[in-house]
């Protein structure tokens, strides 16, 4: 899993069957110390995030595909919470 920050959502007029009525977001995986790590993902969401939330994002496809209860759709990244804080302690 991995923290991630949504920056932007994808409309798509076509696509796989398996994702109709699939909300499509492009999140960019985070450092610990919230500094952008890596390109941007393509994700599906599961649970109702928005553009500049903090999300928790799975990355296997099967994981991703079971978490949203689409296991045979094509899936690489899943969004499968909304992170309200996060504490380290040192």
């Amino acid at each position: 899993m991995q923290i991630c920050r949504v920056v932007g959502t994808v409309v798509a007029t076509r696509k796989h069957r398996t994702f109709e009525g699939a909300k499509l977001l492009l999140v960019q995986p985070l450092n610990i110390d919230d500094t952008p790590r890596g390109s941007a993902l393509l994700t599906i969401d599961g649970v109702g995030a928005g553009v500049h939330e903090k999300v928790l994002v799975v990355l296997e496809g099967r994981a991703a595909g079971e978490a949203l209860g689409r296991k045979p759709a094509p899936v690489d990244a899943a969004i499968i919470g909304i992170i309200d804080t996060v504490t380290i302690d040192d």
